[in-house]
Order: structure tokens, then C-alpha cells, then sequence
């Protein structure tokens, strides 16, 4: 059986790790995994998360990165590749549309959030947070929100900064890229980390980070730790899938997804040592303040604290590179599928994706002022519509059918084969949890999601 050729491969070993991590790596992290985590319990929400990257996220992320080698190809091609080679029904091409669709649906919301970070690196760098209290921290985000033109110019920045990455290709653009942004990323994330120790409360925030009681836990929040799992390591957005596809064969396929989730959980538990300390030291501000937390309360913190500026502005540098890992990602995926299903060049299939995200965001960019009150999209303004779907509908379904596929439809052989697994009972594990219990709790979440969405 013929493949489909192959693009690209990465120049070292280590590359996929970083730019997996890069991709895993981003504004759920650093953003969203603190104040979920500060709005469901703390330490009960924890142990749910972690228990969901077991269950859930690494077997998924195996049989991701699997699928995306054997195809050789982007996810769209990918799996057309290898459905034929398993004599399986095309339907099943299905996953690697839902991937590359889920990614740069993602992209076109993703860039306008990220594009907030570099207007918050510029204000820290300035000493706009000195003498900030809640009023005039709310104010400021605020008037962010409702000024349409700078929500354009940085979203517009943030995606210029994406293309030229992607542009370069794989070995000189994606590959440079990464084994310089994750590096620094966790460089800056160790220094606020110390930051937090030395200045902040670091014993309240890690007793609310790993203490936990019985009475914390709810279905409400598995639901929300199995959707943040999914979400965080990047599954069912193609990117993953993409990525593998550049994996030299002689890399072990486990080992790789294991170094990766345990880097990117790594991630989310420094960062929540480094922001609740520093929540917990200051008065007026709570670790439930929601998706504030980061835009409104911190901004607060710095402006109050010893050398606030400084730290202030690295903070919000290392969120900014976050979200530029991610966003590499996203765009991938898409440009791979033009340059060898079309045979695009890959500036004109960069300039051509970009654009077209950069055009859906503008839905986005208005979502905050001018459309949020639209609700024509099942009761949803655009942005909430966009993420509800990506979030509830194609990642949830992708990940269950990633699972279904290799686990019911691929030949075990084959699969022992190339995750180069010399236990048996190692492999057995993963087979079983791939196929019985990943599936189940996937598609759980996609239920509830529903469920919780439009019940009532």
C-alpha cells in the first residue's frame, strides 16, 4: 500500500516533546487550570484532573500520535491512508476532518484571547499596574473589551507572529521555534514560581492545590477535569496528530506521550504554585475570582507587590509565549492538508488559513462589545457558540473516535508494532483502557456537556 509522502520529519529526537508540550502548553494552563481549579475545590478538583490525564488523555494522546505516524500525512490524509491500509470504511476519514476543522475553529478565538496577553505585557512593562484596585483593574479590562480596534491589532499581531513560524516549515520554523520558546517558557515560569515563594502566602496556596476533602467532589466538576484534560494536551484538534506525523519511527511512541503529560501537568500544578501564593497574600482577592483572575486580579497583585513591574511583565511574557506554542499548533494542521492535497505553497496555505481565522475572529473580537448581547446561535453569542462547539462537540467526539477506531477497527499486531512495545502487559493496559474505558468516559463527558448546556 502505497503512503502518502511524507513532508517532513523532525531533526531530533527530542522535538517532538518539546513542540507536543509547546502545543499542550498554553492559556488552559496558565489561565484557565488555576481558576477552574480555584472555583471547584481546589485540591478535590486536582485529584479529579489527574485521574482524567490517566484515564483519558494519555491512552487518547497514544493512539493520536499513532494514528498521525502510520499516515505519514496530515490528519485529513492521515487517515485516509490509514483506513485503506486497514481495509476499514472511509467514514472513519471523519476523525481527521473533525481534528483540522476543531484546530482552526480554535485558532480564529484563540489568537483574539492571546492578543490580550501582549496588550498586558506592554501595560506591565509600563508600570501601568502601580495603584490598581478592583474598580480601576475591572475598568481597565473593560475598556479593553469594548475597544474594537485594539482587540483587532493585537489579534492581528498574534496571528502574523503564528504565520511567520509556520512559514519557515517544520525543521527551520516549527523545530527552531520550540527548542527555544519551551525552554524559556519554563526558565520564567521557575523564576515567578520562586517570586511567589519568597513573597507570597506558599503555604495557603499549596494546601489549597493538594488538600482536599471527600465533600468537594462533584459530578459537575469530573465533567469539567475530564473536558480540561482533553482540552489541555491538545487532543482531537489535529494537532497532535499532525505532529506525529513527523516522529522519526525509531522514537517510542509511549515513553514520548508519558514525558509530555507529565511536563504539561508539570506545567499547570507550577503555575498554581506561583499565582495562589500570591492570591492568598493579597487582600481582596480570591483564588474563585473565575476567568478574572488572571486579567483583573493579578494585574492587582503586581501592582502592589515589591518589583510588581518586573515580575508583572514576565509574567504576562511567559502567558504570551504559552499561547504562541499553542497557536503553532493550530495552524499546522490545515497548512499541511493544503501543501499536500492542493499542492499549496506554504506561504500562500499559511497567508490563506491565517486570513480566513483572522476574518471568523473579527465574530469574536465583537462578541465582547458590540454582539455580546446576540444570543442567535442556540441562545449563544458567536464566541461562546464557537467554543461550545469546538469544546463540547468535535474534541469530545474526535477523541472518542480516535479511541473507538484504534482500539476495535486497527489489528493488534500492527499496533504492538509500532509503538514498539516490548511488554505485553503494558501494551495489554493501554489496549484495554483505549478501548473500553476511554471511549466510555469520553463520550460521558460529551453527554453531560450537553446535557448541562441546554437542560432546563
Amino acid at each position: 500500500m502505497k503512503r502518502a509522502q511524507q513532508h517532513a520529519i523532525w531533526g531530533r529526537r527530542g522535538t517532538f516533546i518539546l513542540a507536543a508540550t509547546g502545543s499542550a502548553v498554553g492559556l488552559g494552563n496558565i489561565w484557565k487550570f488555576p481558576y477552574i481549579t480555584g472555583e471547584n475545590g481546589g485540591g478535590a478538583f486536582v485529584l479529579m484532573y489527574l485521574l482524567c490525564i490517566c484515564l483519558i488523555g494519555l491512552p487518547v494522546m497514544v493512539a493520536e500520535v499513532l494514528l498521525g505516524r502510520r499516515g505519514r500525512a496530515s490528519p485529513i490524509t492521515a487517515m485516509q491512508v490509514v483506513t485503506r491500509e486497514s481495509g476499514s470504511s472511509r467514514g472513519w476519514n471523519i476523525i481527521g476532518l473533525f481534528g483540522v476543522l476543531a484546530g482552526f475553529l480554535i485558532l480564529s478565538y484563540y489568537s483574539v484571547i492571546a492578543g490580550w496577553t501582549l496588550e498586558y505585557v506592554t501595560t506591565a512593562a509600563r508600570g501601568g499596574f502601580v495603584g490598581l484596585d478592583g474598580d480601576s483593574a475591572k475598568q481597565a479590562f473593560e475598556a479593553l473589551l469594548a475597544n474594537k480596534s485594539a482587540l483587532v491589532q493585537w489579534q492581528t499581531a498574534f496571528l502574523c507572529m503564528t504565520v511567520l513560524v509556520i512559514i519557515f516549515g517544520v525543521t527551520r520554523g516549527l523545530e527552531t521555534a520550540v527548542r527555544i520558546l519551551m525552554p524559556l517558557l519554563f526558565v520564567l515560569l521557575l523564576i515567578l514560581l520562586g517570586y511567589a515563594a519568597y513573597v507570597g502566602d506558599f503555604a495557603a496556596g499549596a494546601s489549597f492545590l493538594f488538600s482536599f476533602k471527600f465533600s468537594d467532589l462533584s459530578l459537575e466538576g469530573l465533567s469539567l477535569a475530564l473536558g480540561h484534560a482533553f482540552f489541555t494536551l491538545s487532543l482531537g484538534m489535529g494537532a497532535i496528530m499532525a505532529y506525529g506525523s513527523y516522529m522519526p519511527h525509531n522514537s517510542s511512541i509511549v515513553k514520548t506521550v508519558l514525558t509530555v503529560g507529565v511536563l504539561d501537568t508539570l506545567v499547570a500544578l507550577i503555575a498554581g504554585l506561583a499565582i495562589f501564593p500570591i492570591v492568598f497574600a493579597t487582600s481582596g482577592v480570591e483564588p474563585g475570582d473565575g476567568s478574572g483572575l488572571m486579567f483583573i486580579s493579578l494585574p492587582i497583585v503586581f501592582g502592589a507587590m515589591p518589583f510588581g513591574t518586573v515580575f508583572g511583565t514576565l509574567f504576562f511574557l511567559l502567558i504570551t509565549l504559552a499561547a504562541w506554542s499553542s497557536t503553532l499548533s493550530l495552524l499546522e494542521p490545515a497548512v499541511a492538508y493544503l501543501t499536500e492535497r492542493f499542492r499549496f505553497h506554504r506561504v500562500s496555505a499559511n497567508l490563506l488559513i491565517a486570513s480566513l481565522a483572522w476574518l471568523l475572529g473579527l465574530g469574536t473580537v465583537l462578541s465582547f462589545n458590540d454582539w455580546s448581547d446576540n444570543t442567535a446561535f442556540l441562545g449563544m453569542n458567536l464566541f461562546n457558540f464557537i467554543d461550545f462547539i469546538t469544546a463540547s462537540v468535535l474534541l469530545p467526539l474526535g477523541g472518542a473516535l480516535m479511541a473507538i477506531y484504534v482500539g476495535w477497527f486497527m489489528k493488534r499486531r500492527p499496533l504492538r508494532r509500532e509503538l514498539q512495545l516490548e511488554s505485553t502487559q503494558v501494551f495489554s493496559l493501554w489496549f484495554t483502557v483505549v478501548r473500553y474505558i476511554s471511549p466510555v468516559l469520553v463520550l460521558a463527558v460529551f453527554v453531560i456537556g450537553l446535557y448541562g448546556k441546554f437542560a432546563g
